[in-house]
């Protein structure tokens, strides 16, 4: 009889939610909100005694439990973290490989600008030491062909531009 008492209320009920629209709002509303308060008040319960409060009515099973409880969620956190580190300490080592690349790749260059300038160095080198050797071989050319008045010849107008001597000390040429 119950059944049958209960099977006419919520059928007429929604024949009502289906004429009126908002009764049935209205009543799911309350059903909803009372549900929900249901779960809000065990989930504060429940809180309260992972944070160590209101431990005092738990059973010695329901204790156990609730340290089971605390114990998966420790694992599980330790676990997160230390993918969390993995994953870090991989991309740290990403990042190192690509500045050891880098480093490589600067030190070549490096080397090559060394080689680049030592091989102009050498070349000025040698340029100035033709143009010495040539310069004593037209003075010795002015001073054995006449006695006339030597004119500028290219050669000493080079030389009256030429860096100087780098043997020579600077404090030298302040006297």
């Amino acid at each position: 009889m119950d059944v049958i008492l209960e099977r006419y209320q919520r059928y007429s009920f929604e024949e009502r939610a289906v004429l009126d629209p908002s009764i049935g709002n209205q009543a799911n509303w309350g059903d909803e909100y009372g549900s929900l308060k249901i779960k809000l008040d065990a989930l504060q319960k429940s809180q309260r005694q992972l944070l160590g409060e209101q431990l005092d009515p738990l059973t010695t099973k329901e204790l156990q439990q609730l340290e089971q409880q605390l114990d998966s969620s420790l694992k599980h956190i330790r676990s997160r973290k230390n993918q969390l580190l993995f994953e870090s300490i991989s991309e740290l080592q990403k990042k190192e490989k690509s500045l050891k690349d880098q480093n490589g790749v600067l030190q070549k260059h490096l080397v090559e600008t060394e080689k680049e300038k030592n091989n102009v160095l050498s070349n000025i080198h040698h340029q100035e030491q033709l143009n010495g050797a040539t310069n004593i071989h037209h003075q010795e050319q002015l001073n054995g062909a006449t006695t006339s008045s030597p004119s500028p010849t290219p050669a000493t107008a080079q030389d009256s531009m030429a860096p100087p001597n780098i043997g020579q000390s600077i404090w030298m040429s302040f006297f």
